[in-house]
């Protein structure tokens, strides 16, 4: 695969034959990281669908320019829209899970604090992880070839983001059976849905409680406890698996 870069910064909605210079972190990953040459070809996306593939022009230490060749196409995003609600964990654990949730194809992640959660994110500090974090979801998309770069919304309560979901499949991963899905898919399949993935303590009785009452169905995943970043890739895959573009 090419070498893809998001620049959302950019206007990528230009014609073949037009020059620019790059801002200057795409053009110093190109010139400085990967030591790119000139005659090299790249493929740039906006993070909104639009994707361009150029030509370098000029390599220098003062920037890189390059020559629009054509737009490209891209049909790697999903029939489903999946909602993440992903408990905040420690180290890279968090960071883990957002790039493997982008790479099959969640449509939204929102970090959450759950009551045995025990990261708390205030100010200038939350500013800086969550800036972070859609930093994980660029570059998972650079790597997997999305032209979509899914949001990641601020942190906030579990019941503050139940409060809002209005996905025809709403799941909370629980030990029990995969009944939700079977009944989803004999109904006509699903083009939205939400998925809470708890702490690594897991959840508190009441929040199971509270999730039910907003109308979560339980999605257990076998015998086996996953730890809070596996359990998302898992559930993604049953996900884009049964209502997706994940073959069967």
């Amino acid at each position: 695969m090419a070498i893809r870069l998001h620049c959302p910064d950019l206007d990528l909605n230009v014609s073949a034959g037009v020059s620019f210079a790059l801002p200057e972190g795409p053009a110093r990953h190109l010139g400085l990281v990967l030591r790119a040459k000139v005659g090299s070809e790249a493929q740039l996306f906006d993070g909104q669908g639009q994707e361009i593939r150029v030509t370098l022009e000029e390599v220098t230490r003062k920037g890189v320019s390059v020559r629009v060749v054509a737009s490209v196409p891209n049909d790697r995003e999903s029939p489903l829209a999946v909602h993440l609600g992903q408990a905040i964990s420690k180290g890279d654990r968090m960071d883990y899970a957002i790039q493997k949730a982008c790479e099959l194809g969640v449509a939204a992640i929102t970090p959450l604090y759950t009551a045995r959660g025990d990261v708390k994110l205030k100010g200038e500090r939350a500013d800086k992880k969550l800036a972070h974090w859609q930093g994980v979801a660029a570059s998972a998309c650079e790597q997997c070839g999305r032209s979509v770069v899914p949001v990641v919304h601020p942190p906030i309560s579990m019941a503050e983001w139940l409060a809002v979901r209005d996905e025809s499949l709403k799941l909370i991963l629980q030990p029990g059976g995969a009944e939700a899905l079977d009944a989803a898919e004999a109904a006509g399949g699903v083009i939205q849905a939400s998925l809470l993935i708890g702490p690594e303590g897991g959840f508190t009785t009441d929040e199971v409680a509270e999730a039910a009452a907003a109308g979560c169905q339980v999605l257990g995943l076998g015998p086996r406890i996953l730890r809070t970043e596996t359990a998302p890739v898992v559930a993604l895959a049953l996900l884009q698996q049964r209502f997706g573009d994940l073959p069967r």
